[in-house]
């Protein structure tokens, strides 16, 4: 991390030479004193305190900024930091999903205790549940299968058997899931939170694994302060 170096200190004299008559002080000179501003307009400390303070602010605007997700159910929320550089096109796609309030009001409407947690459907907002499971946003994306393994926390794109049918489901493991790896495209990962997944995971299902009773969500993408 590179540091902000600032310039020596400086000493404000507002009278005049020894030995000279003295200049009358100025209302303008007054004012610039007490901000720290020398006549020539450079920034003036009178102590180290303050000028490790003006670094510290210094490095404080200079920490980069990163988005995740926030996943916001009944039983809580889970956080997700995104893998653009495995995943850039599903992390894009999802993000635009989320900014366009797409996901708000779709369900987990498949979970199965000791695998994952499904959702992202938009026929999961209606209360037809036969056809849970079957949507979309009207397109789909090309599948990017990288190196990184479905571990517990992970979260990775459903799809149908064609590798690039991925669209708007997404699913959470809540369990290790390795034989997944390299055939479904893994984008983030649950970073706070897990203990939601877990309670979500182990309600009360259909035959179908549908949870008895709905399980809505609202998805948002917050901008957050990173170290470098």
């Amino acid at each position: 991390m590179k540091k902000i170096i600032v310039c020596g200190l400086l000493v404000l004299s507002l009278s005049g030479c020894m030995g000279t008559k003295e200049k009358p002080v100025t209302t303008e000179e007054i004012t610039m004193a007490e901000s720290g501003i020398s006549s020539s307009g450079k920034l003036e400390f009178s102590n180290e305190e303050e000028v490790k303070g003006l670094e510290m602010k210094s490095e404080e605007s200079k920490k980069e900024m990163e988005e995740i997700g926030v996943i916001e159910t009944k039983f809580g929320k889970m956080t997700i930091r995104f893998f653009p550089q495995d995943a850039p096109g599903h992390v894009e796609n999802f993000k635009k999903l989320a900014k366009g309030r797409f996901y708000n009001e779709t369900t987990f409407h498949r979970v199965i205790p000791g695998f994952m947690i499904q959702g992202g459907d938009p026929n999961s907002k209606d209360d037809d549940r036969t056809n849970d499971g079957m949507g979309g946003p009207g397109y789909t994306i090309k599948a990017e299968f990288n190196s990184l393994s479905h571990k517990r926390g992970i979260v990775s794109m459903a799809r149908s058997a064609h590798p690039d049918s991925a669209g708007s489901q997404f699913f959470i493991c809540v369990a290790p899931a390795t034989f997944l790896d390299g055939q479904y495209t893994v984008f983030g990962e649950v970073i706070n939170g897990m203990d939601v997944a877990d309670k979500i995971v182990n309600v009360p299902r259909d035959s179908n694994d549908n949870p008895i009773e709905k399980i809505p969500m609202t998805v948002s993408i917050i901008s957050v302060s990173v170290q470098p």
